[in-house]
């Protein structure tokens, strides 16, 4: 009586694909524990809990980056005091205040993904429309003055 041979499986042989990078991964992860320690905040510890947050995820990163971030931190909490600082996917963000709080912008460090530029951007609450197209993530190479006034100017408008 002939024997039975093993067959292989459909997944042996294949290398499993990672769908997200781990930078990609970590970002998840990281929203996913915004959202509880929002759950379990009090209302009136959202300012000061978020700025916490917000001062943590700056103070992980590497010094071109953190300046940076510090600076937007300066000029987005200056031109709308209104906005609440937070983090968005472990970066640096400004949402509306309140139960159903919207984040408006938010910075993206270059380190965060690995890529040659940071950026500043916008939810599609933010209120930017102009047209039947406009920007929503800006690359911010150098921190000039022209550029902190236009950081300035977006956060504004895109608050409302």
């Amino acid at each position: 009586m002939p024997t039975k041979q093993a067959t292989k499986s459909r997944k042996q042989g294949r290398k499993s694909e990672n769908l997200w990078t781990d930078e990609e991964r970590a970002a998840a992860q990281a929203a996913v524990q915004e959202r509880q320690a929002a759950s379990r905040r009090a209302s009136g510890d959202e300012r000061a809990d978020g700025l916490q947050e917000l001062r943590a995820s700056i103070a992980k990163m590497p010094a071109d980056d953190r300046a940076m971030a510090e600076r937007i931190h300066e000029i987005v909490s200056a031109a709308v005091p209104a906005l609440v600082a937070k983090t968005y996917y472990g970066m640096p963000a400004y949402a509306t205040e309140g139960k159903n709080a919207k984040v408006i912008c938010f910075f993206k460090p270059k380190s965060k993904f690995k890529v040659r530029y940071s950026t500043f951007g916008f939810q599609p609450d933010a209120h930017l429309d102009e047209g039947d197209m406009w920007p929503t993530e800006f690359a911010v190479i150098a921190l000039t003055p022209a550029v902190e006034k236009r950081i300035a100017d977006l956060a504004r408008k895109g608050a409302g």
